[in-house]
């Protein structure tokens, strides 16, 4: 197979669980000091969690917008030369045209822009007595999918919410990813119920890695972060998992394994492309 065939069939991926405060520049500065510290453990690719540069919330977005390239990009494009590693930066609020998006910026070891991804599905939900959150009051979804290329393998890219929708993973696993990930912050209701189940449900559908990078809880925040950053195998199971407290959560991503999986329950063969299929509308 031709995963067996790259040069490097195991990397070491961290996820940064970054305790967001309301002053962008100490995100920033603290972001960079834990990436850092990330490779200094060998760590390749490295993902910061959802809105890691400002507070979560509708009110928030349009108030620390930035363009991208931007502020915190530029930030996060100077580390990632430095350290010579593929960074996926979280997420920040973007301002584009007049519309704000919830994007994605992953650079590369040379600290170049490889790809941006906007998160494609808004978080609006109604759980009555518990909570109620639209982040289309002022955000606006995105309408491409992203994937990027490293020695190690391809990776697919989506936000928080993104991971409900099965199709997406389906889309990415199509396309050749062994690894998801999912910035995101699910909360105190949600998050017991379904950020784990969620996170397995995608690497076990589609036999890939998925990880997911949350910001740290924060008790005393107007939308209170779940935590609990996560790694799981193509086989379902948890190979690393924080806590709710700042952290760097470190798996070594086997791509070995990954092809013994798919060689001994080979799924993608045995799909009824004559009775179904999920299909990308767009490239």
């Amino acid at each position: 197979m031709v995963l067996l065939e790259r040069a490097m069939a195991t990397f070491r991926l961290a996820l940064i669980q970054l305790q967001v405060s309301s002053l962008k520049s100490d995100n920033l500065t603290r972001a960079c000091g834990l990436v850092r510290e990330a490779a200094t453990q060998g760590a390749k690719i490295v993902s910061l969690p959802e809105c890691f540069n400002c507070p979560y919330g509708t009110k928030y977005f349009p108030q620390y917008a930035e363009k991208i390239p931007g502020e915190s990009t530029q930030k996060l494009s100077e580390v990632a030369k430095e350290c010579s590693i593929y960074l996926i930066g979280g997420s920040v609020p973007e301002e584009d045209a007049g519309k704000f998006y919830n994007t994605c910026a992953v650079f590369g070891p040379d600290g170049t822009l490889l790809i941006k991804y906007r998160k494609l599905h808004l978080f609006d939900i109604d759980v009555p007595g518990k909570i109620t959150f639209h982040e289309s009051e002022t955000l606006s979804p995105g309408d491409s999918f992203s994937t990027f290329d490293t020695p190690y393998c391809r990776v697919g890219l989506g936000i928080c919410y993104d991971i409900r929708f099965a199709e997406l993973a389906q889309i990415y696993a199509q396309r050749g990813c062994q690894l998801l990930v999912y910035p995101g912050a699910f909360n105190l209701t949600t998050g017991p119920a379904h950020w784990e189940l969620l996170q397995r449900g995608r690497a076990v559908d589609n036999q890939v890695y998925v990880a997911t990078a949350s910001p740290a809880r924060d008790d005393q925040a107007s939308y209170v972060a779940w935590g609990h950053s996560t790694v799981v195998s193509p086989w379902g199971d948890v190979l690393a998992k924080a806590g709710t407290e700042e952290t760097i959560v470190y798996s070594d991503i086997d791509l070995k394994r990954l092809a013994e999986i798919r060689q001994q329950i080979p799924i993608f063969s045995q799909k009824r492309s004559d009775l179904y299929a999920v299909e990308a509308k767009k490239p």
